[in-house]
């Protein structure tokens, strides 16, 4: 039997490691979105701390049936009134830490899922 990967239609996270984040090839050190619909772009929240109920909204933009909240290097749920904006919208969020989201991701992506990264570095 041959095995054949799937190949991601969009952006894969081919690398992480403390502090960092590798998009295709190139390092991020600061907070981004990665959509499986072909977007990597900077998200301007650079801690958990920081997060509002915006950060959230800004991510309905992104035709995802699911969003995987990278929460940096220990899980850390948002706060539910965060979450409105995308549960309005008939968007699944799954939490983990940033590392665990990356893979999950890739899964995701590989297999056709319309899904977004949203990963605090």
């Amino acid at each position: 039997m041959k095995f054949i990967p799937d190949a991601l239609q969009g952006p894969s996270v081919t690398g992480y490691g403390s502090g960092w984040v590798e998009v295709n090839g190139e390092k991020y050190h600061s907070s981004i979105i990665v959509s499986s619909q072909g977007i990597c772009q900077p998200w301007s929240c650079a801690r958990f701390e920081d997060l509002t109920e915006q950060h959230f909204e800004e991510l309905t933009g992104f035709a995802s049936e699911l969003v995987l909240f990278g929460s940096g290097a220990a899980i850390r749920f948002p706060h539910p009134r965060w979450l409105a904006p995308l549960y309005s919208r008939r968007i699944g969020l799954e939490t983990m830490d940033t590392q665990a989201a990356c893979r999950t991701y890739n899964f995701l992506a590989g297999e056709g899922r319309k899904v977004v990264a949203a990963l605090l570095i």
